[in-house]
This record gives C-alpha cells, structure tokens and sequence, in this order.
C-alpha cells in the first residue's frame, strides 16, 4: 500500500477555505492543512471536533485550588501557627480571608503550566524534534492543504487544479 498524499499549495486564504469546502464536499480526506497564521473557521470547515482543552484547564484549576488549599490548612493552621496582626490561626474560616490571593495564584499557576504542558504533550512537541513542515513557504505566504490518494491520483490532481490551487504535487509520504 502506498503512502501518496497530495500538497495542493494556495496562496490566498479565501481560496483555500473554498477548496477545504469543496473538498470535503467530495468526500476527500484531508490529512492536514499548514497556514502562515491561524485561519478564522478553517477548524469547521474541516470538520474538526471542538478542543477540551477548556475541561483540561477547569480540571487543573481545581487541582490547583486543592493544592492551596490543602497546603495553606497545613502550613498555617496545623504545622506552624503564627500569631500575625493578633489574628487567630486556629481556624481555616477565620483566616479565609487572607488566603484568598494565595488560593487564585495557584489556581492560576497549577492551570496555565499544566496546559502548557498538556498541550505539548498533545501536540507530540518535545525538545530536539525536527520540524513537520512540508514546505518552508508555508511559513511566509502560501497555504498547503495534505490529501490522502487512494488510487485516484490523476483524478485528485485534475480537482485540486480546478479549485484554484497554484501548485499541485503528489509525495511519497514516510
């Protein structure tokens, strides 16, 4: 079995949101596409589920909450209770107050660092990784759209040519 894909190379971002339209209307799956800079609706046009990267940050926020939390109730209440300004450190509801800013800090810090790292895990980016970039004008001013072939790579050529493609190339792809 082959591993033939096609790079149908646009050098107009509306155009190209034709041609995703027009080829997932032909039933034509689209492996990837690599733009200059982010395309407003090119996620829907493609047919992309929805991130959950939202849940993800709700889930480490409330991690992080905990982490204060638990850390404040032990640090200030239990291990080493300190008399500061004659305020009681006996209770956790007495002092609620001044732990409020330590509580969104971390809230703020467990989130934004675990979905950093989350979404380098996710996007498979670890250190020392070669770049994925199928053509070096895709960082400057084209747009490349990647389409599987399935035997029909004359057919796809001829179609990728009628939806304003600039240059069509078929790839053996590793």
């Amino acid at each position: 079995m082959s591993n033939k894909v096609i790079y149908a190379i646009y050098n107009d971002d509306d155009i190209l949101m034709d041609a995703v339209k027009k080829t997932r209307a032909a039933h034509h799956h689209i492996e990837e596409v690599f733009t200059p800079f982010p395309v407003h609706g090119l996620d829907k046009a493609m047919g992309l589920a929805p991130t959950r990267l939202a849940i993800c940050a709700f889930l480490y926020g409330c991690v992080g909450i905990s982490v204060a939390t638990t850390m404040m109730s032990y640090i200030m209440i239990h291990d080493w209770p300190q008399d500061i300004g004659g305020k009681p450190s006996f209770s956790f509801i007495q002092n609620m107050p001044s732990f409020v800013p330590i509580m969104f800090e971390m809230t703020v810090f467990f989130a934004a660092h675990l979905m950093v790292i989350t979404f380098y895990m996710r996007s498979r980016l670890w250190p020392f990784k070669q770049a994925e970039n199928p053509d070096v004008r895709t960082t400057d001013d084209h747009f490349l759209m990647e389409v599987a072939v399935n035997n029909n790579e004359a057919e796809l050529v001829s179609f990728f040519e009628g939806t304003g493609a600039v240059e069509v190339k078929v790839i053996e792809k590793n």
